[in-house]
């Protein structure tokens, strides 16, 4: 899969070079901490990889958990390897499916969001979180070399296109930029977004001011 994109256009005469990349659906997802993968899944337990991802060292578990809100319950992914803290990543259909009010963050800043309860639907164990469910900012994960290309810094708020004709013209606005030398070039999406601009398949977009 092609990451970034460098597309030549002639506007006016004058060649413009412009870059690309590909823009990923993140559906909902659980980061959980090694303590409640024990508490889970029994002592000793171990994340086993179902589907690496596009971020060097992440991939999507075998293991799936309930969340477990006032309103419903929903199933998620558990999603690798273990973090420090617990963190639910939903859109903003699935908090109001499951009655949870869940504040819009970057992933990562959990202090102060929306509790819930985890359960293991193959045992019924549960672990109940104060905190971590969030509604995820859209972003962009570059390299420094990337932020370069694109004449981006970290944590900068950019605007970006989706270039694909999907009958649904979208621009993403508030679009988080994250650079770090750890990453691939990608943005990633929750479910909501995805299907306000009918996205499917391979899908790129590009910054546009």
């Amino acid at each position: 899969m092609i990451l970034l994109k460098i597309v030549f256009l002639i506007l006016e005469g004058e060649v413009i070079k412009m870059a690309q990349f590909i823009i990923e659906t993140s559906a909902r997802h659980i980061h959980v901490t090694k303590e409640t993968l024990e508490a889970l899944f029994g002592e000793g337990a171990e994340l086993t990889i179902r589907k690496m991802l596009s971020q060097p060292g992440q991939f999507a578990s075998g293991e799936k958990l309930e969340v477990v809100g006032p309103k419903g319950v929903l199933k998620a992914s558990i999603l690798g390897p273990v973090r420090k803290e617990n963190q639910v990543e939903l859109s903003y259909s699935d908090a109001r499916t499951i009655g949870v009010v869940a504040p819009l963050r970057e992933s990562g800043d959990v202090k102060g969001s929306a509790p819930c309860t985890l359960r293991n639907p193959e045992n019924g164990k549960e672990v109940v979180i104060q905190e971590g469910v969030i509604i995820a900012k859209r972003h962009v994960h570059m390299t420094p070399a990337d932020a370069e290309t694109f004449n981006v810094s970290n944590g900068e708020i950019v605007n970006v296109k989706v270039v694909n004709e999907t009958g649904r013209a979208i621009i993403f606005g508030d679009t988080v930029v994250r650079v770090s030398p750890t990453y691939a070039l990608a943005m990633h999406v929750d479910t909501d977004e995805a299907n306000a601009g009918a996205l499917s398949g391979v899908v790129y977009g590009e910054i546009v001011k």
